[in-house]
């Protein structure tokens, strides 16, 4: 067996676990993004406010 194909093989054996970090960072994306998602929105507006001067 040449090097290649052995280290494929040997790089194949964890897929279960990249999936779990896959779902597990996906899932602390979402987190963060419903507490940070309404704070987010006012310093938005706030800094759009600032910007246009207050003519909204």
């Amino acid at each position: 067996m040449n090097r290649q194909s052995l280290r494929l093989r040997e790089e194949r054996g964890d897929v279960p676990g990249w999936v779990m970090v896959t779902l597990m960072t996906a899932a602390l994306v979402i987190a963060i993004w419903v507490v940070a998602k309404p704070l987010l929105v006012d310093l938005f507006e706030r800094a759009i406010t600032m910007v246009s001067g207050g003519l909204g």
